[in-house]
């Protein structure tokens, strides 16, 4: 079993800013993937990035060029850094957590419970 919580949500202004943080705890082994889901029009997950243990990232389009995303090792913690943020980016942001270095975007794996993200003026 894996724990994840999550923490950074919060309302943000149309062009502004925030930084997710995600911290897993439990049966955390070498190889993993660990990234963030939020839901879309028919899509209760809708992939955003992912970073796997070795570094390996990937992005939705939608983001490209404007989250980043990043871990800490030390803290088995991942982060994703939010910039120039839009209206559209306004979802419940989900961690996820896969055992084994699987680099697709299937909403599968460990959950947590989400952070609230709301960028309005």
């Amino acid at each position: 079993q894996v724990q994840l919580v999550e923490s950074g949500g919060g309302l943000v202004q149309p062009g502004g800013s925030l930084r997710l943080s995600c911290a897993a705890s439990g049966s955390i082994f070498s190889g993993y993937v660990m990234g963030w889901y939020r839901p879309a029009p028919g899509k209760p997950r809708e992939f955003v990035a992912f970073i796997s243990s070795g570094g390996v990232t990937r992005y939705a389009d939608s983001v490209k060029g404007r989250f980043t995303i990043s871990k800490d090792n030390t803290k088995n913690t991942v982060y994703l850094q939010m910039n120039s943020l839009e209206p559209e980016d306004t979802a419940t942001y989900y961690c996820n957590f896969k055992i084994g270095v699987r680099l697709d975007t299937n909403p599968e794996g460990f959950w947590g419970q989400g952070t609230q993200v709301t960028v309005s003026s």
